[in-house]
């Protein structure tokens, strides 16, 4: 009778045993499946934002082609008396004071009858907006060797500059350099070695 009761509680503890195992098996199986599931969302997550970023950056590029700004240029008057405005459209770009400068080295328009003010030969070697407001206009030497002279004209040629370039917040004063360097006049009748500021009296009747 006792070795039976033995036999019995033997058989109890191993019973007990093999339920234990068989419910630590399904629980981890459980647990394997509940991490598979998760990784199976995570892999079906898009990246919505870095993908969004690149569709709306690439939307964006494509609505500025074609887009353009006006802007305002300054040149002699049919008189040679006085600044006079010509209103132009140009693409838009980022380096609008580049773009503004190069538009007034060009000349003006046939149809506008005014007259340029900027040397023939010259060409923008450099345009720097600074933090303070001060716009660095850097020209070749053919500003100077191919001015007409004239204290009017000079002052027509700096002023087309410096209105032309002030039209825009950011910038205050203009530094005008020649071939990269500070230079005292362009014709020996005005000083540009400082900052200048914009002269309305320069322009004439609109």
């Amino acid at each position: 009778m006792k070795r039976w009761q033995g036999n019995g509680g033997i058989l109890l503890i191993g019973f007990l045993v093999l339920l234990l195992l068989l419910g630590t098996a399904v629980s981890g199986c459980a647990l394997v499946d509940r991490l598979q599931a998760w990784k199976t969302v995570e892999e079906e997550v898009p990246l919505s934002d870095n993908h969004a970023g690149t569709e709306d950056l690439e939307l964006t590029n494509q609505a500025l082609i074609g887009e353009t700004k006006e802007i305002a240029l300054f040149f002699s008057d049919a008189a040679g008396e006085n600044l006079a405005l010509e209103m132009r459209d140009i693409p838009k770009t980022e380096g609008v004071a580049r773009a503004v400068m190069q538009e007034l080295i060009a000349g003006p328009s046939v149809e506008s009858g005014l007259l340029p003010t900027i040397p023939v030969g010259t060409e923008l070697l450099d345009i720097n907006v600074r933090p303070d407001g001060v716009c660095i206009v850097d020209l070749s030497g053919e500003l100077i060797v191919n001015h007409p002279g004239g204290s009017l004209n000079e002052e027509m040629t700096v002023y087309s500059v410096v209105n032309t370039l002030t039209q825009f917040p950011s910038i205050r004063e203009v530094q005008i350099l020649v071939d990269g360097q500070n230079v005292e006049t362009i014709a020996g009748h005005m000083d540009i070695s400082t900052t200048m500021a914009r002269n309305e009296e320069m322009i004439g009747e609109r």
